[in-house]
């Protein structure tokens, strides 16, 4: 039978090694879901890299996210300038062109950054070839300021809020390459920098509260011996 000493034991060391097998599992699957999250970015890096084709005609959201595509036709002459800023360049607008093609169709191009001080500048016209990726961002929530539309102001982009401003079909295209290049406006390409990979981080803080958890029971269990001898 065990003596009183041990029975005080038992239940603080069960109770520190029970939290700290919960810990490491913690990390454990955080670490898993590292492994899926790299795989995923690569299959991610690899669509948005793959041989562009022609625009489908009614491409799945879901399906037909990230898909290369590229487009022949000319600007419609209509805009909306998103509110935005890149590092080393300053304030500027992402600039959402409405685009006909040339077989009839009007879509949305988002052209790239426009410096704040190039906002006036003249649009070229005439045909162009634009290659670039599908996209339907996720950038609007319940704090997302309305447009300023008299102003012809965005805050973010919302591809069902500006077709209907455009009067293009719900669809967007990330320019990667606009053939001819337009002044001052540069392509923002989609990419994978965006998307977050934190599990790693998250691993460690699990393994350093288990490190943590612990030292504290150890702390405690020395105590309960203390008081004991």
């Amino acid at each position: 039978m065990p003596n009183p000493f041990t029975r005080r034991m038992i239940a603080p060391l069960l109770f520190g090694l029970g939290g700290a097998g919960i810990l490491i599992g913690l990390g454990l699957w955080q670490l898993q879901r590292l492994d899926w999250k790299t795989a995923k970015l690569a299959e991610i890096a690899a669509r948005i890299t793959a041989a562009p084709v022609a625009l489908p005609t009614l491409p799945d959201p879901v399906a037909a996210l990230y898909l290369p595509v590229t487009l022949s036709g000319s600007l419609t002459g209509r805009e909306l300038d998103v509110l935005t800023s890149i590092r080393d360049a300053g304030p500027g607008y992402r600039v959402i062109a409405g685009f006909l093609t040339a077989d009839g169709r009007q879509v949305m191009v988002d052209l790239g950054f426009l410096p704040e001080a190039a906002r006036n500048a003249p649009r070229p016209t005439g045909m162009f070839r634009v290659t670039g990726n599908l996209v339907w961002p996720n950038e609007t929530d319940s704090f997302t300021p309305v447009p300023d539309r008299n102003a012809n102001i965005w805050f973010a982009r919302d591809v069902a809020l500006m077709s209907q401003a455009l009067q293009t079909e719900p669809l967007l295209v990330a320019a990667r390459t606009v053939d001819p290049a337009i002044a001052e406006i540069t392509p923002l390409p989609v990419d994978t920098a965006g998307i977050a990979n934190d599990h790693f981080q998250y691993a460690m803080t699990w393994f350093s509260l288990t490190v943590g958890w612990l030292g504290m029971t150890g702390l405690l269990l020395w105590r309960i011996r203390q008081r004991s001898v």
